[in-house]
């Protein structure tokens, strides 16, 4: 089925990466960054099945080597934590052949970020199975070409100027013109202790001093109108709009029924539940045959989400069926049961389900707790380890106590600096995290499955609403029913309800779970030596579940 993904991302040198190294990740090449003399070598990567850099008709030629491409945008950046270049990743349709995609992204590039003056360095990935997961990344300049292929500015100072009583920014080339109408630029004079900003001409009139050279501007000064339009909220909405669009366009194109949508699950009013991020570690560990949490995790909500779809399916057939006179008391009742049996399985389902999450999050949040802990030491440690050295190096040569004294220090800081590093890779490791980057996505998955009990809680609470209901239909309808078919409404929406379930659960059906909701139902209606209602059987499910046994990693329930 094709799924909608789409993941807006800004490599910054702030965040400790580097445009040279996000290209060199997506090509699985080796490319030297002349910017800090680090060398990225990912030849040894898997799973790249085609690349390309994009450029606009006014960019330098040369540039159609990555490796001079991305240098230039780092030379062009002087700040310490420049934004360097956007970085998008697309799931690619797998209803679409390699070369389809392949024609599908060289047009979405083209149209949105080429012809608007971006250069694009783009990769496929499809690792392993081929097939499994064919995705793009997508990573592009930020800064603005002009029409001789040199970069423009992403902001210009500007200068608040002044004229009588009003105040205004102009840019150094708006200024040159402006000061001819009368503008001024206002520079910091000493009153008493006090800077005040005026003119060079009531500066000098008042016979003040000025405080400083630099004439008064704004704090960001004016961001470069191009810059602004791509680096805003809404050109990420549209370029998320476009990408379905033609996504959309592609799959009508070969003949495929399958649509993607850009928006939301809560944007389409959806009550599915939106998988999380696996990571590389994740997978990396199924392939060996460790089952990930984060893996079943997400395979627990595809089934839930299928079954979701089942049950909003049956709920429209029910609806069609109680409307039609014709149809008999006995098709009504069984499928009525039918659907008694398949909320009673999806509840259950549920409760397991919040019990993993919480489980998960129990289990994580700790691991978080400390590797921020971890963080914060060895970065207080480093630092006072630096102002050592730093004292060491200024001492003199002479001072030997002072000197030892300083050494010993410092070695005692290192080591326990080495120490909380080796700490913090086995956490990390324990997380799934190649690196830091990778425990703010843990971060964000543990925030998603705190909101997604809420939700799965909500579902369980609209569940039972919607058994109460059924159950009412069922009991009214059961008294028309002749006695000799009751056994047959039973059986017959028993094995409904299993073909449905396996249907729409598949291997991960659990039938000792569809044989317990069958006997719930049975006691709802009075059938059973032991009725309950449904506030007792949604309390038992919990208690059963969290009192059960959790092996997640080598024994998973569904």
């Amino acid at each position: 089925m094709a799924i909608y993904h789409m993941q807006a991302k800004v490599v910054s040198r702030g965040k400790g990466r580097s445009a040279v190294a996000a290209s060199a990740y997506m090509s699985c090449s080796s490319v030297t960054n002349e910017y800090d003399g680090v060398h990225h070598d990912y030849t040894r990567k898997k799973g790249l099945m085609w690349e390309r850099v994009f450029l606009p008709e006014n960019a330098p030629a040369e540039w159609q080597d990555r490796a001079a491409l991305w240098n230039a945008v780092e030379d062009a950046e002087k700040s310490k934590d420049s934004r360097l270049a956007r970085e998008f990743v697309v799931a690619l349709p797998r209803e679409l052949n390699p070369d389809q995609q392949i024609t599908l992204l060289t047009e979405y590039i083209q149209q949105q970020f080429v012809a608007d003056g971006m250069c694009a360095d783009v990769g496929i990935h499809d690792p392993d199975p081929p097939g499994h997961n064919p995705h793009a990344h997508i990573l592009l300049t930020i800064r603005p070409l002009d029409e001789q292929g040199k970069w423009q500015y992403k902001t210009e100072k500007e200068y608040l100027c002044i004229r009588g009583d009003e105040e205004q920014g102009f840019t150094a080339a708006e200024f040159l013109h402006a000061q001819d109408e009368g503008w001024q630029k206002q520079y910091p004079y000493l009153v008493g202790k006090k800077k005040v900003y005026m003119t060079t001409a009531d500066g000098e009139a008042q016979g003040l001093k000025r405080a400083s050279k630099h004439p008064k501007s704004t704090t960001y000064g004016r961001q470069n109108p191009i810059t602004e339009r791509w680096n805003s909220e809404s050109q990420l909405i549209l370029w998320r709009s476009a990408w379905a669009d033609i996504v959309n366009l592609h799959l009508e194109r070969v003949g495929s029924a399958e649509r993607v949508d850009h928006r939301s699950h809560a944007e389409r009013g959806l009550d599915e539940q939106p998988t999380i991020h696996e990571g590389v570690a994740a997978r990396a560990m199924e392939k060996k045959g460790i089952i990930s949490d984060r893996c079943e995790l997400n395979r627990q909500i595809k089934a839930d989400n299928a079954l979701l779809r089942e049950l909003k399916d049956l709920v429209a057939m029910l609806t069609e069926l109680v409307a039609d006179a014709a149809d008999s008391i006995t098709d009504q009742l069984t499928k009525l049961r039918e659907k008694l049996i398949v909320i009673c399985y999806q509840i259950k389902v549920i409760i397991r389900s919040m019990d993993k999450r919480a489980a998960t999050i129990q289990a994580t949040q700790p691991k978080l707790k400390r590797y921020n802990e971890l963080t914060q030491q060895i970065r207080q440690k480093s630092k006072a380890r630096k102002a050592l050295v730093s004292e060491q190096k200024n001492t003199s040569k002479l001072n030997l106590i002072k000197q030892h004294d300083l050494s010993r220090q410092i070695t005692t800081l290192t080591e326990e600096i080495e120490e909380l590093r080796s700490e913090k890779e086995n956490l990390l490791l324990d997380l799934g995290c190649a690196d830091d980057a990778g425990v703010k996505a843990v971060q964000s998955e543990i925030t998603a499955m705190e909101a997604s009990l809420h939700k799965l809680d909500e579902q369980k609470e609209k569940y039972s609403a919607e058994l109460d209901e059924t159950l009412q239909q069922y009991k009214q309808l059961q008294n028309q029913a002749e006695a000799e078919d009751q056994q047959k409404i039973r059986t017959d929406a028993a094995a409904a309800a299993s073909a449905r379930l396996q249907q729409a659960y598949g291997k991960h059906y659990n039938a000792q779970l569809a044989r317990e909701s069958q006997q719930d139902v049975a006691a709802w209606l009075g059938e059973s030596t032991q009725p309950a209602s449904i506030r007792e059987f949604l309390q038992r499910a919990e208690q059963k579940t969290h009192s059960a046994p959790r092996h997640y990693k080598d024994t998973p329930e569904r």
